[in-house]
């Protein structure tokens, strides 16, 4: 094949809008090829990437790991993942086109034998596959590795670029530390290696069609964004919530809790989301510069025990099924303080929103699986109704299902059918599956070729990380002071403090 070494620009332009983006020619090495995320989500996301035509056809995937496989065990290994997970359907012609490009390297991470020999496989792909210099290095891997790792990219030559148009780039998966200080030594140890341009943060959320549509939502249409401010919004719910438990992921987990685990990253990127101001572009340093505006306008509330909640599953039946309590899971400490529910009341100090509350909720074994943003807005100033015709009426409401069942919900009043004047409240729904042909991609296929195309608005950037860590440090260490989380049975909507954190204010959580 060509040893023609061609740009590293996406190969789309971005005024044709006939076109989606075609990563450049280039590939991909994955530390922990074997785990689950690469298995699941990484290794079908690219192979549907390739079936839908956005990889060039030099894209070559390279896996690292402890296994003693040769090429076709290798070969047969991701042949059974994507044909187990992936989202499109099987096509021989895309198999021989993206199974030309594998590779496998056995080694661990602190032998610099297999390191060299990952150098001479990189370099080999370049010249028979075309990949041109262009390599990008996802760490799928413990945190706790990525020094090891990095180090050894050093030293092998690995993150060299070979010139100008060239690039090495790093994805790395949340964690992004564990507080503010760790976070500011995990991006000291990759900006010593790659460039922030070229370091991308995977938070899977951001690459949900639901999400994206938040920005959509709001700057395409006249009817929203007028209404989006302090003059008509009482509050903003924005909800995670699971109701599986912690399954195999106490190692993980323990020690970590809700918050770090999804308060930090998802929970406060969607706010930002919902909160910013419209960006001049969608491009990366315009959306990043509006986020980065609302989470260093976050405020917290000066009385954190009225405006916080952390919670603990206990044992008890969940979907007709008895389930174990979390300091019953497996490899648990008995006397464990990590909460798996918290909750907190936050307000955005910008003109928009000054005033407003947004409050967060997340946990584990709650009463469905969801995730939303429900925008409520104030009662009308007068209603010319009798109480009795008003009784069955609440406040508006702008719900933004992220998932399941994707799409938008608009709550607002009606007359029921009838003699008489009686308003209650009814519902307008979009949801992707009905107004769309079109299958939403997997969020791992978006996020991956916006990685190998160098573009990265979906992407949190290392302000917006320290900012999030900024605000929510406090709160964690305020928690470390206080008696521990409080139990809440499974398929419940967390413990009875949450709902005195909203009744403190006059209010209630929404249930979806």
């Amino acid at each position: 094949m060509s040893t023609h070494q061609p740009p590293s620009q996406s190969l789309h332009d971005p005024r044709d809008k006939r076109l989606p983006v075609i990563a450049p020619p280039c590939g991909l090495v994955i530390f922990g090829i074997t785990g689950d995320l690469a298995r699941k989500k990484l290794v079908p996301a690219l192979y549907d990437l390739s079936n839908r035509g956005l990889l060039h056809p030099s894209f070559s995937l390279t896996g690292f790991a402890r296994r003693d496989w040769g090429s076709q065990d290798f070969e047969d290994f991701i042949r059974d993942s994507v044909k187990k997970n992936a989202r499109t359907d099987w096509d021989e012609n895309t198999w021989e086109q993206f199974s030309a490009g594998l590779r496998f390297v056995a080694g661990s991470f602190d032998d610099s034998e297999s390191f060299d020999q990952l150098a001479q496989t990189v370099k080999e792909l370049d010249h028979t596959r075309g990949t041109g210099g262009n390599h990008a290095f996802y760490l799928a891997i413990p945190p706790a590795a990525f020094p090891k790792v990095v180090s050894q990219l050093v030293r092998s030559g690995l993150n060299d670029e070979w010139g100008e148009d060239r690039f090495r780039r790093v994805i790395v998966e949340k964690p992004f530390g564990h507080d503010l200080e760790s976070a500011k030594e995990l991006s000291n140890l990759l900006h010593g290696v790659f460039s922030e341009k070229d370091t991308f943060r995977i938070d899977h959320y951001l690459g949900k069609e639901t999400v994206q549509n938040i920005l959509a939502m709001r700057f395409s249409n006249i009817m929203f964004e007028p209404l989006l401010n302090s003059n008509y919004v009482d509050h903003v719910q924005i909800t995670m919530a699971e109701e599986i438990g912690i399954g195999t992921r106490a190692g993980y987990y323990d020690g970590i809790g809700q918050a770090r685990d999804v308060m930090q990253n998802h929970l406060l990127q969607l706010l930002a989301l919902t909160a910013m101001e419209e960006p001049v572009t969608f491009g990366a340093s315009d959306v990043h510069v509006e986020k980065e505006k609302v989470l260093s306008a976050l405020r917290l509330p000066k009385d954190l025990e009225s405006a916080s909640a952390i919670g603990q599953y206990t044992a008890g039946y969940q979907g007709g099924e008895h389930v174990r309590g979390y300091l019953e899971e497996d490899n648990i400490d008995q006397n464990s303080r990590t909460e798996t529910f918290a909750a907190l009341k936050l307000f955005v100090d910008t003109r928009r929103w000054a005033g407003v509350p947004f409050y967060l909720r997340t946990g584990k074994r709650l009463g469905k699986r969801v995730t939303e943003i429900a925008i409520v807005f104030k009662r009308a100033a007068h209603i010319p109704f009798d109480k009795e015709s008003t009784e069955e009426l609440g406040n508006n409401a702008l719900v933004i299902r992220v998932q399941p069942f994707e799409g938008v919900t608009i709550r607002f009043g009606s007359k029921v059918p009838g003699v008489g004047m009686r308003v209650r409240d009814v519902t307008m729904d979009f949801g992707y599956g009905h107004a769309f042909t079109e299958d939403s991609p997997e969020a791992y296929e978006r996020l991956l070729l916006d990685a190998l195309a160098g573009d990265s608005p979906l992407f949190p950037n290392q302000r917006e990380v320290e900012l999030s860590w900024q605000t929510l440090d406090p709160v964690l260490k305020y928690w470390g002071q206080t008696g521990g989380p409080q139990p809440y049975r499974p398929g419940t909507w967390g413990p009875e403090s949450a709902e005195q954190m909203m009744a403190h204010d006059g209010r209630t959580w929404r249930i979806p």
